[in-house]
Order: structure tokens, then sequence, then C-alpha cells
């Protein structure tokens, strides 16, 4: 099996209301559900935005330095995302349309090596 990571950029996300934010979350914790009983959901958090940021780090002189919040330049901020375990793209393919139909906003695939798997 292959780990992928099915991510959105809260940047991505429109305004919404708050009615419509718990639609969303209801209809994306359905999908997430899904895949728990799969058994191909690794981990999950939809919650994130620049506001759960604790810090950022760089390195100066060797050395790393500590900045609560995000990086102040970043204007992109991870919103949420699922790692998931499957054999293959067509199903990480199939588990980010399920979420990008939920919450009705783009999802990025992310493909990385799984456990014991060779270098390709």
């Amino acid at each position: 099996m292959t780990e992928y990571l099915i991510a959105f950029n809260d940047e991505w996300v429109p305004e919404h209301t708050a009615e419509q934010l718990a639609a969303k979350g209801v209809a994306s914790r359905a999908v997430i559900a899904e895949m728990v009983a799969e058994g191909v959901l690794l981990f999950s958090n939809g919650a994130l935005d620049r506001n759960t940021a604790i810090c950022s780090v760089e390195l100066v002189d060797g050395e790393p330095v500590f900045t609560d919040g995000p990086y102040v330049e970043t204007k992109e901020h991870l919103g949420g995302f699922a790692a998931v375990d499957v054999p293959d793209d067509e199903t990480a393919r199939y588990w980010a349309g399920r979420l990008a139909v939920a919450l009705d906003w783009p999802q990025e695939v992310h493909r990385f090596r799984g456990p014991g798997e060779p270098r390709k």
C-alpha cells in the first residue's frame, strides 16, 4: 500500500456562513467515517488555519529560532488534510474526489513512499 496526503489550502476556501461550514463539516465527517470503515484513514484534521499555527521556525546561524504564530510572509496556510494508505493513485483520487464534493473546494493529492516500499 502507498500513503497519500489529501489536503486543501485555507486560501482556497471562500467565505461561508456558520451554517454552511457546519453542513460541510457534517458532509466531510461522513466521508472520513467511510475512510475509517474501509480501513484506509491514517489521520485527518480539517480545522486548520493561520490561527492554529503555534510557531514558525527558521535556521539562524545554524540554530533553530522559533517565532510565535505562522511565518509572517506566508500567504497560504494548510486548511485541512487526510492521510490515507491505499493501494494506488486511482483510489487516492477517489477519496480526494469524495472530499472535494463534500466540501465544494479543491483538494490536492500527494503520494508518499509507504513503509518498506522501495524508491522508484
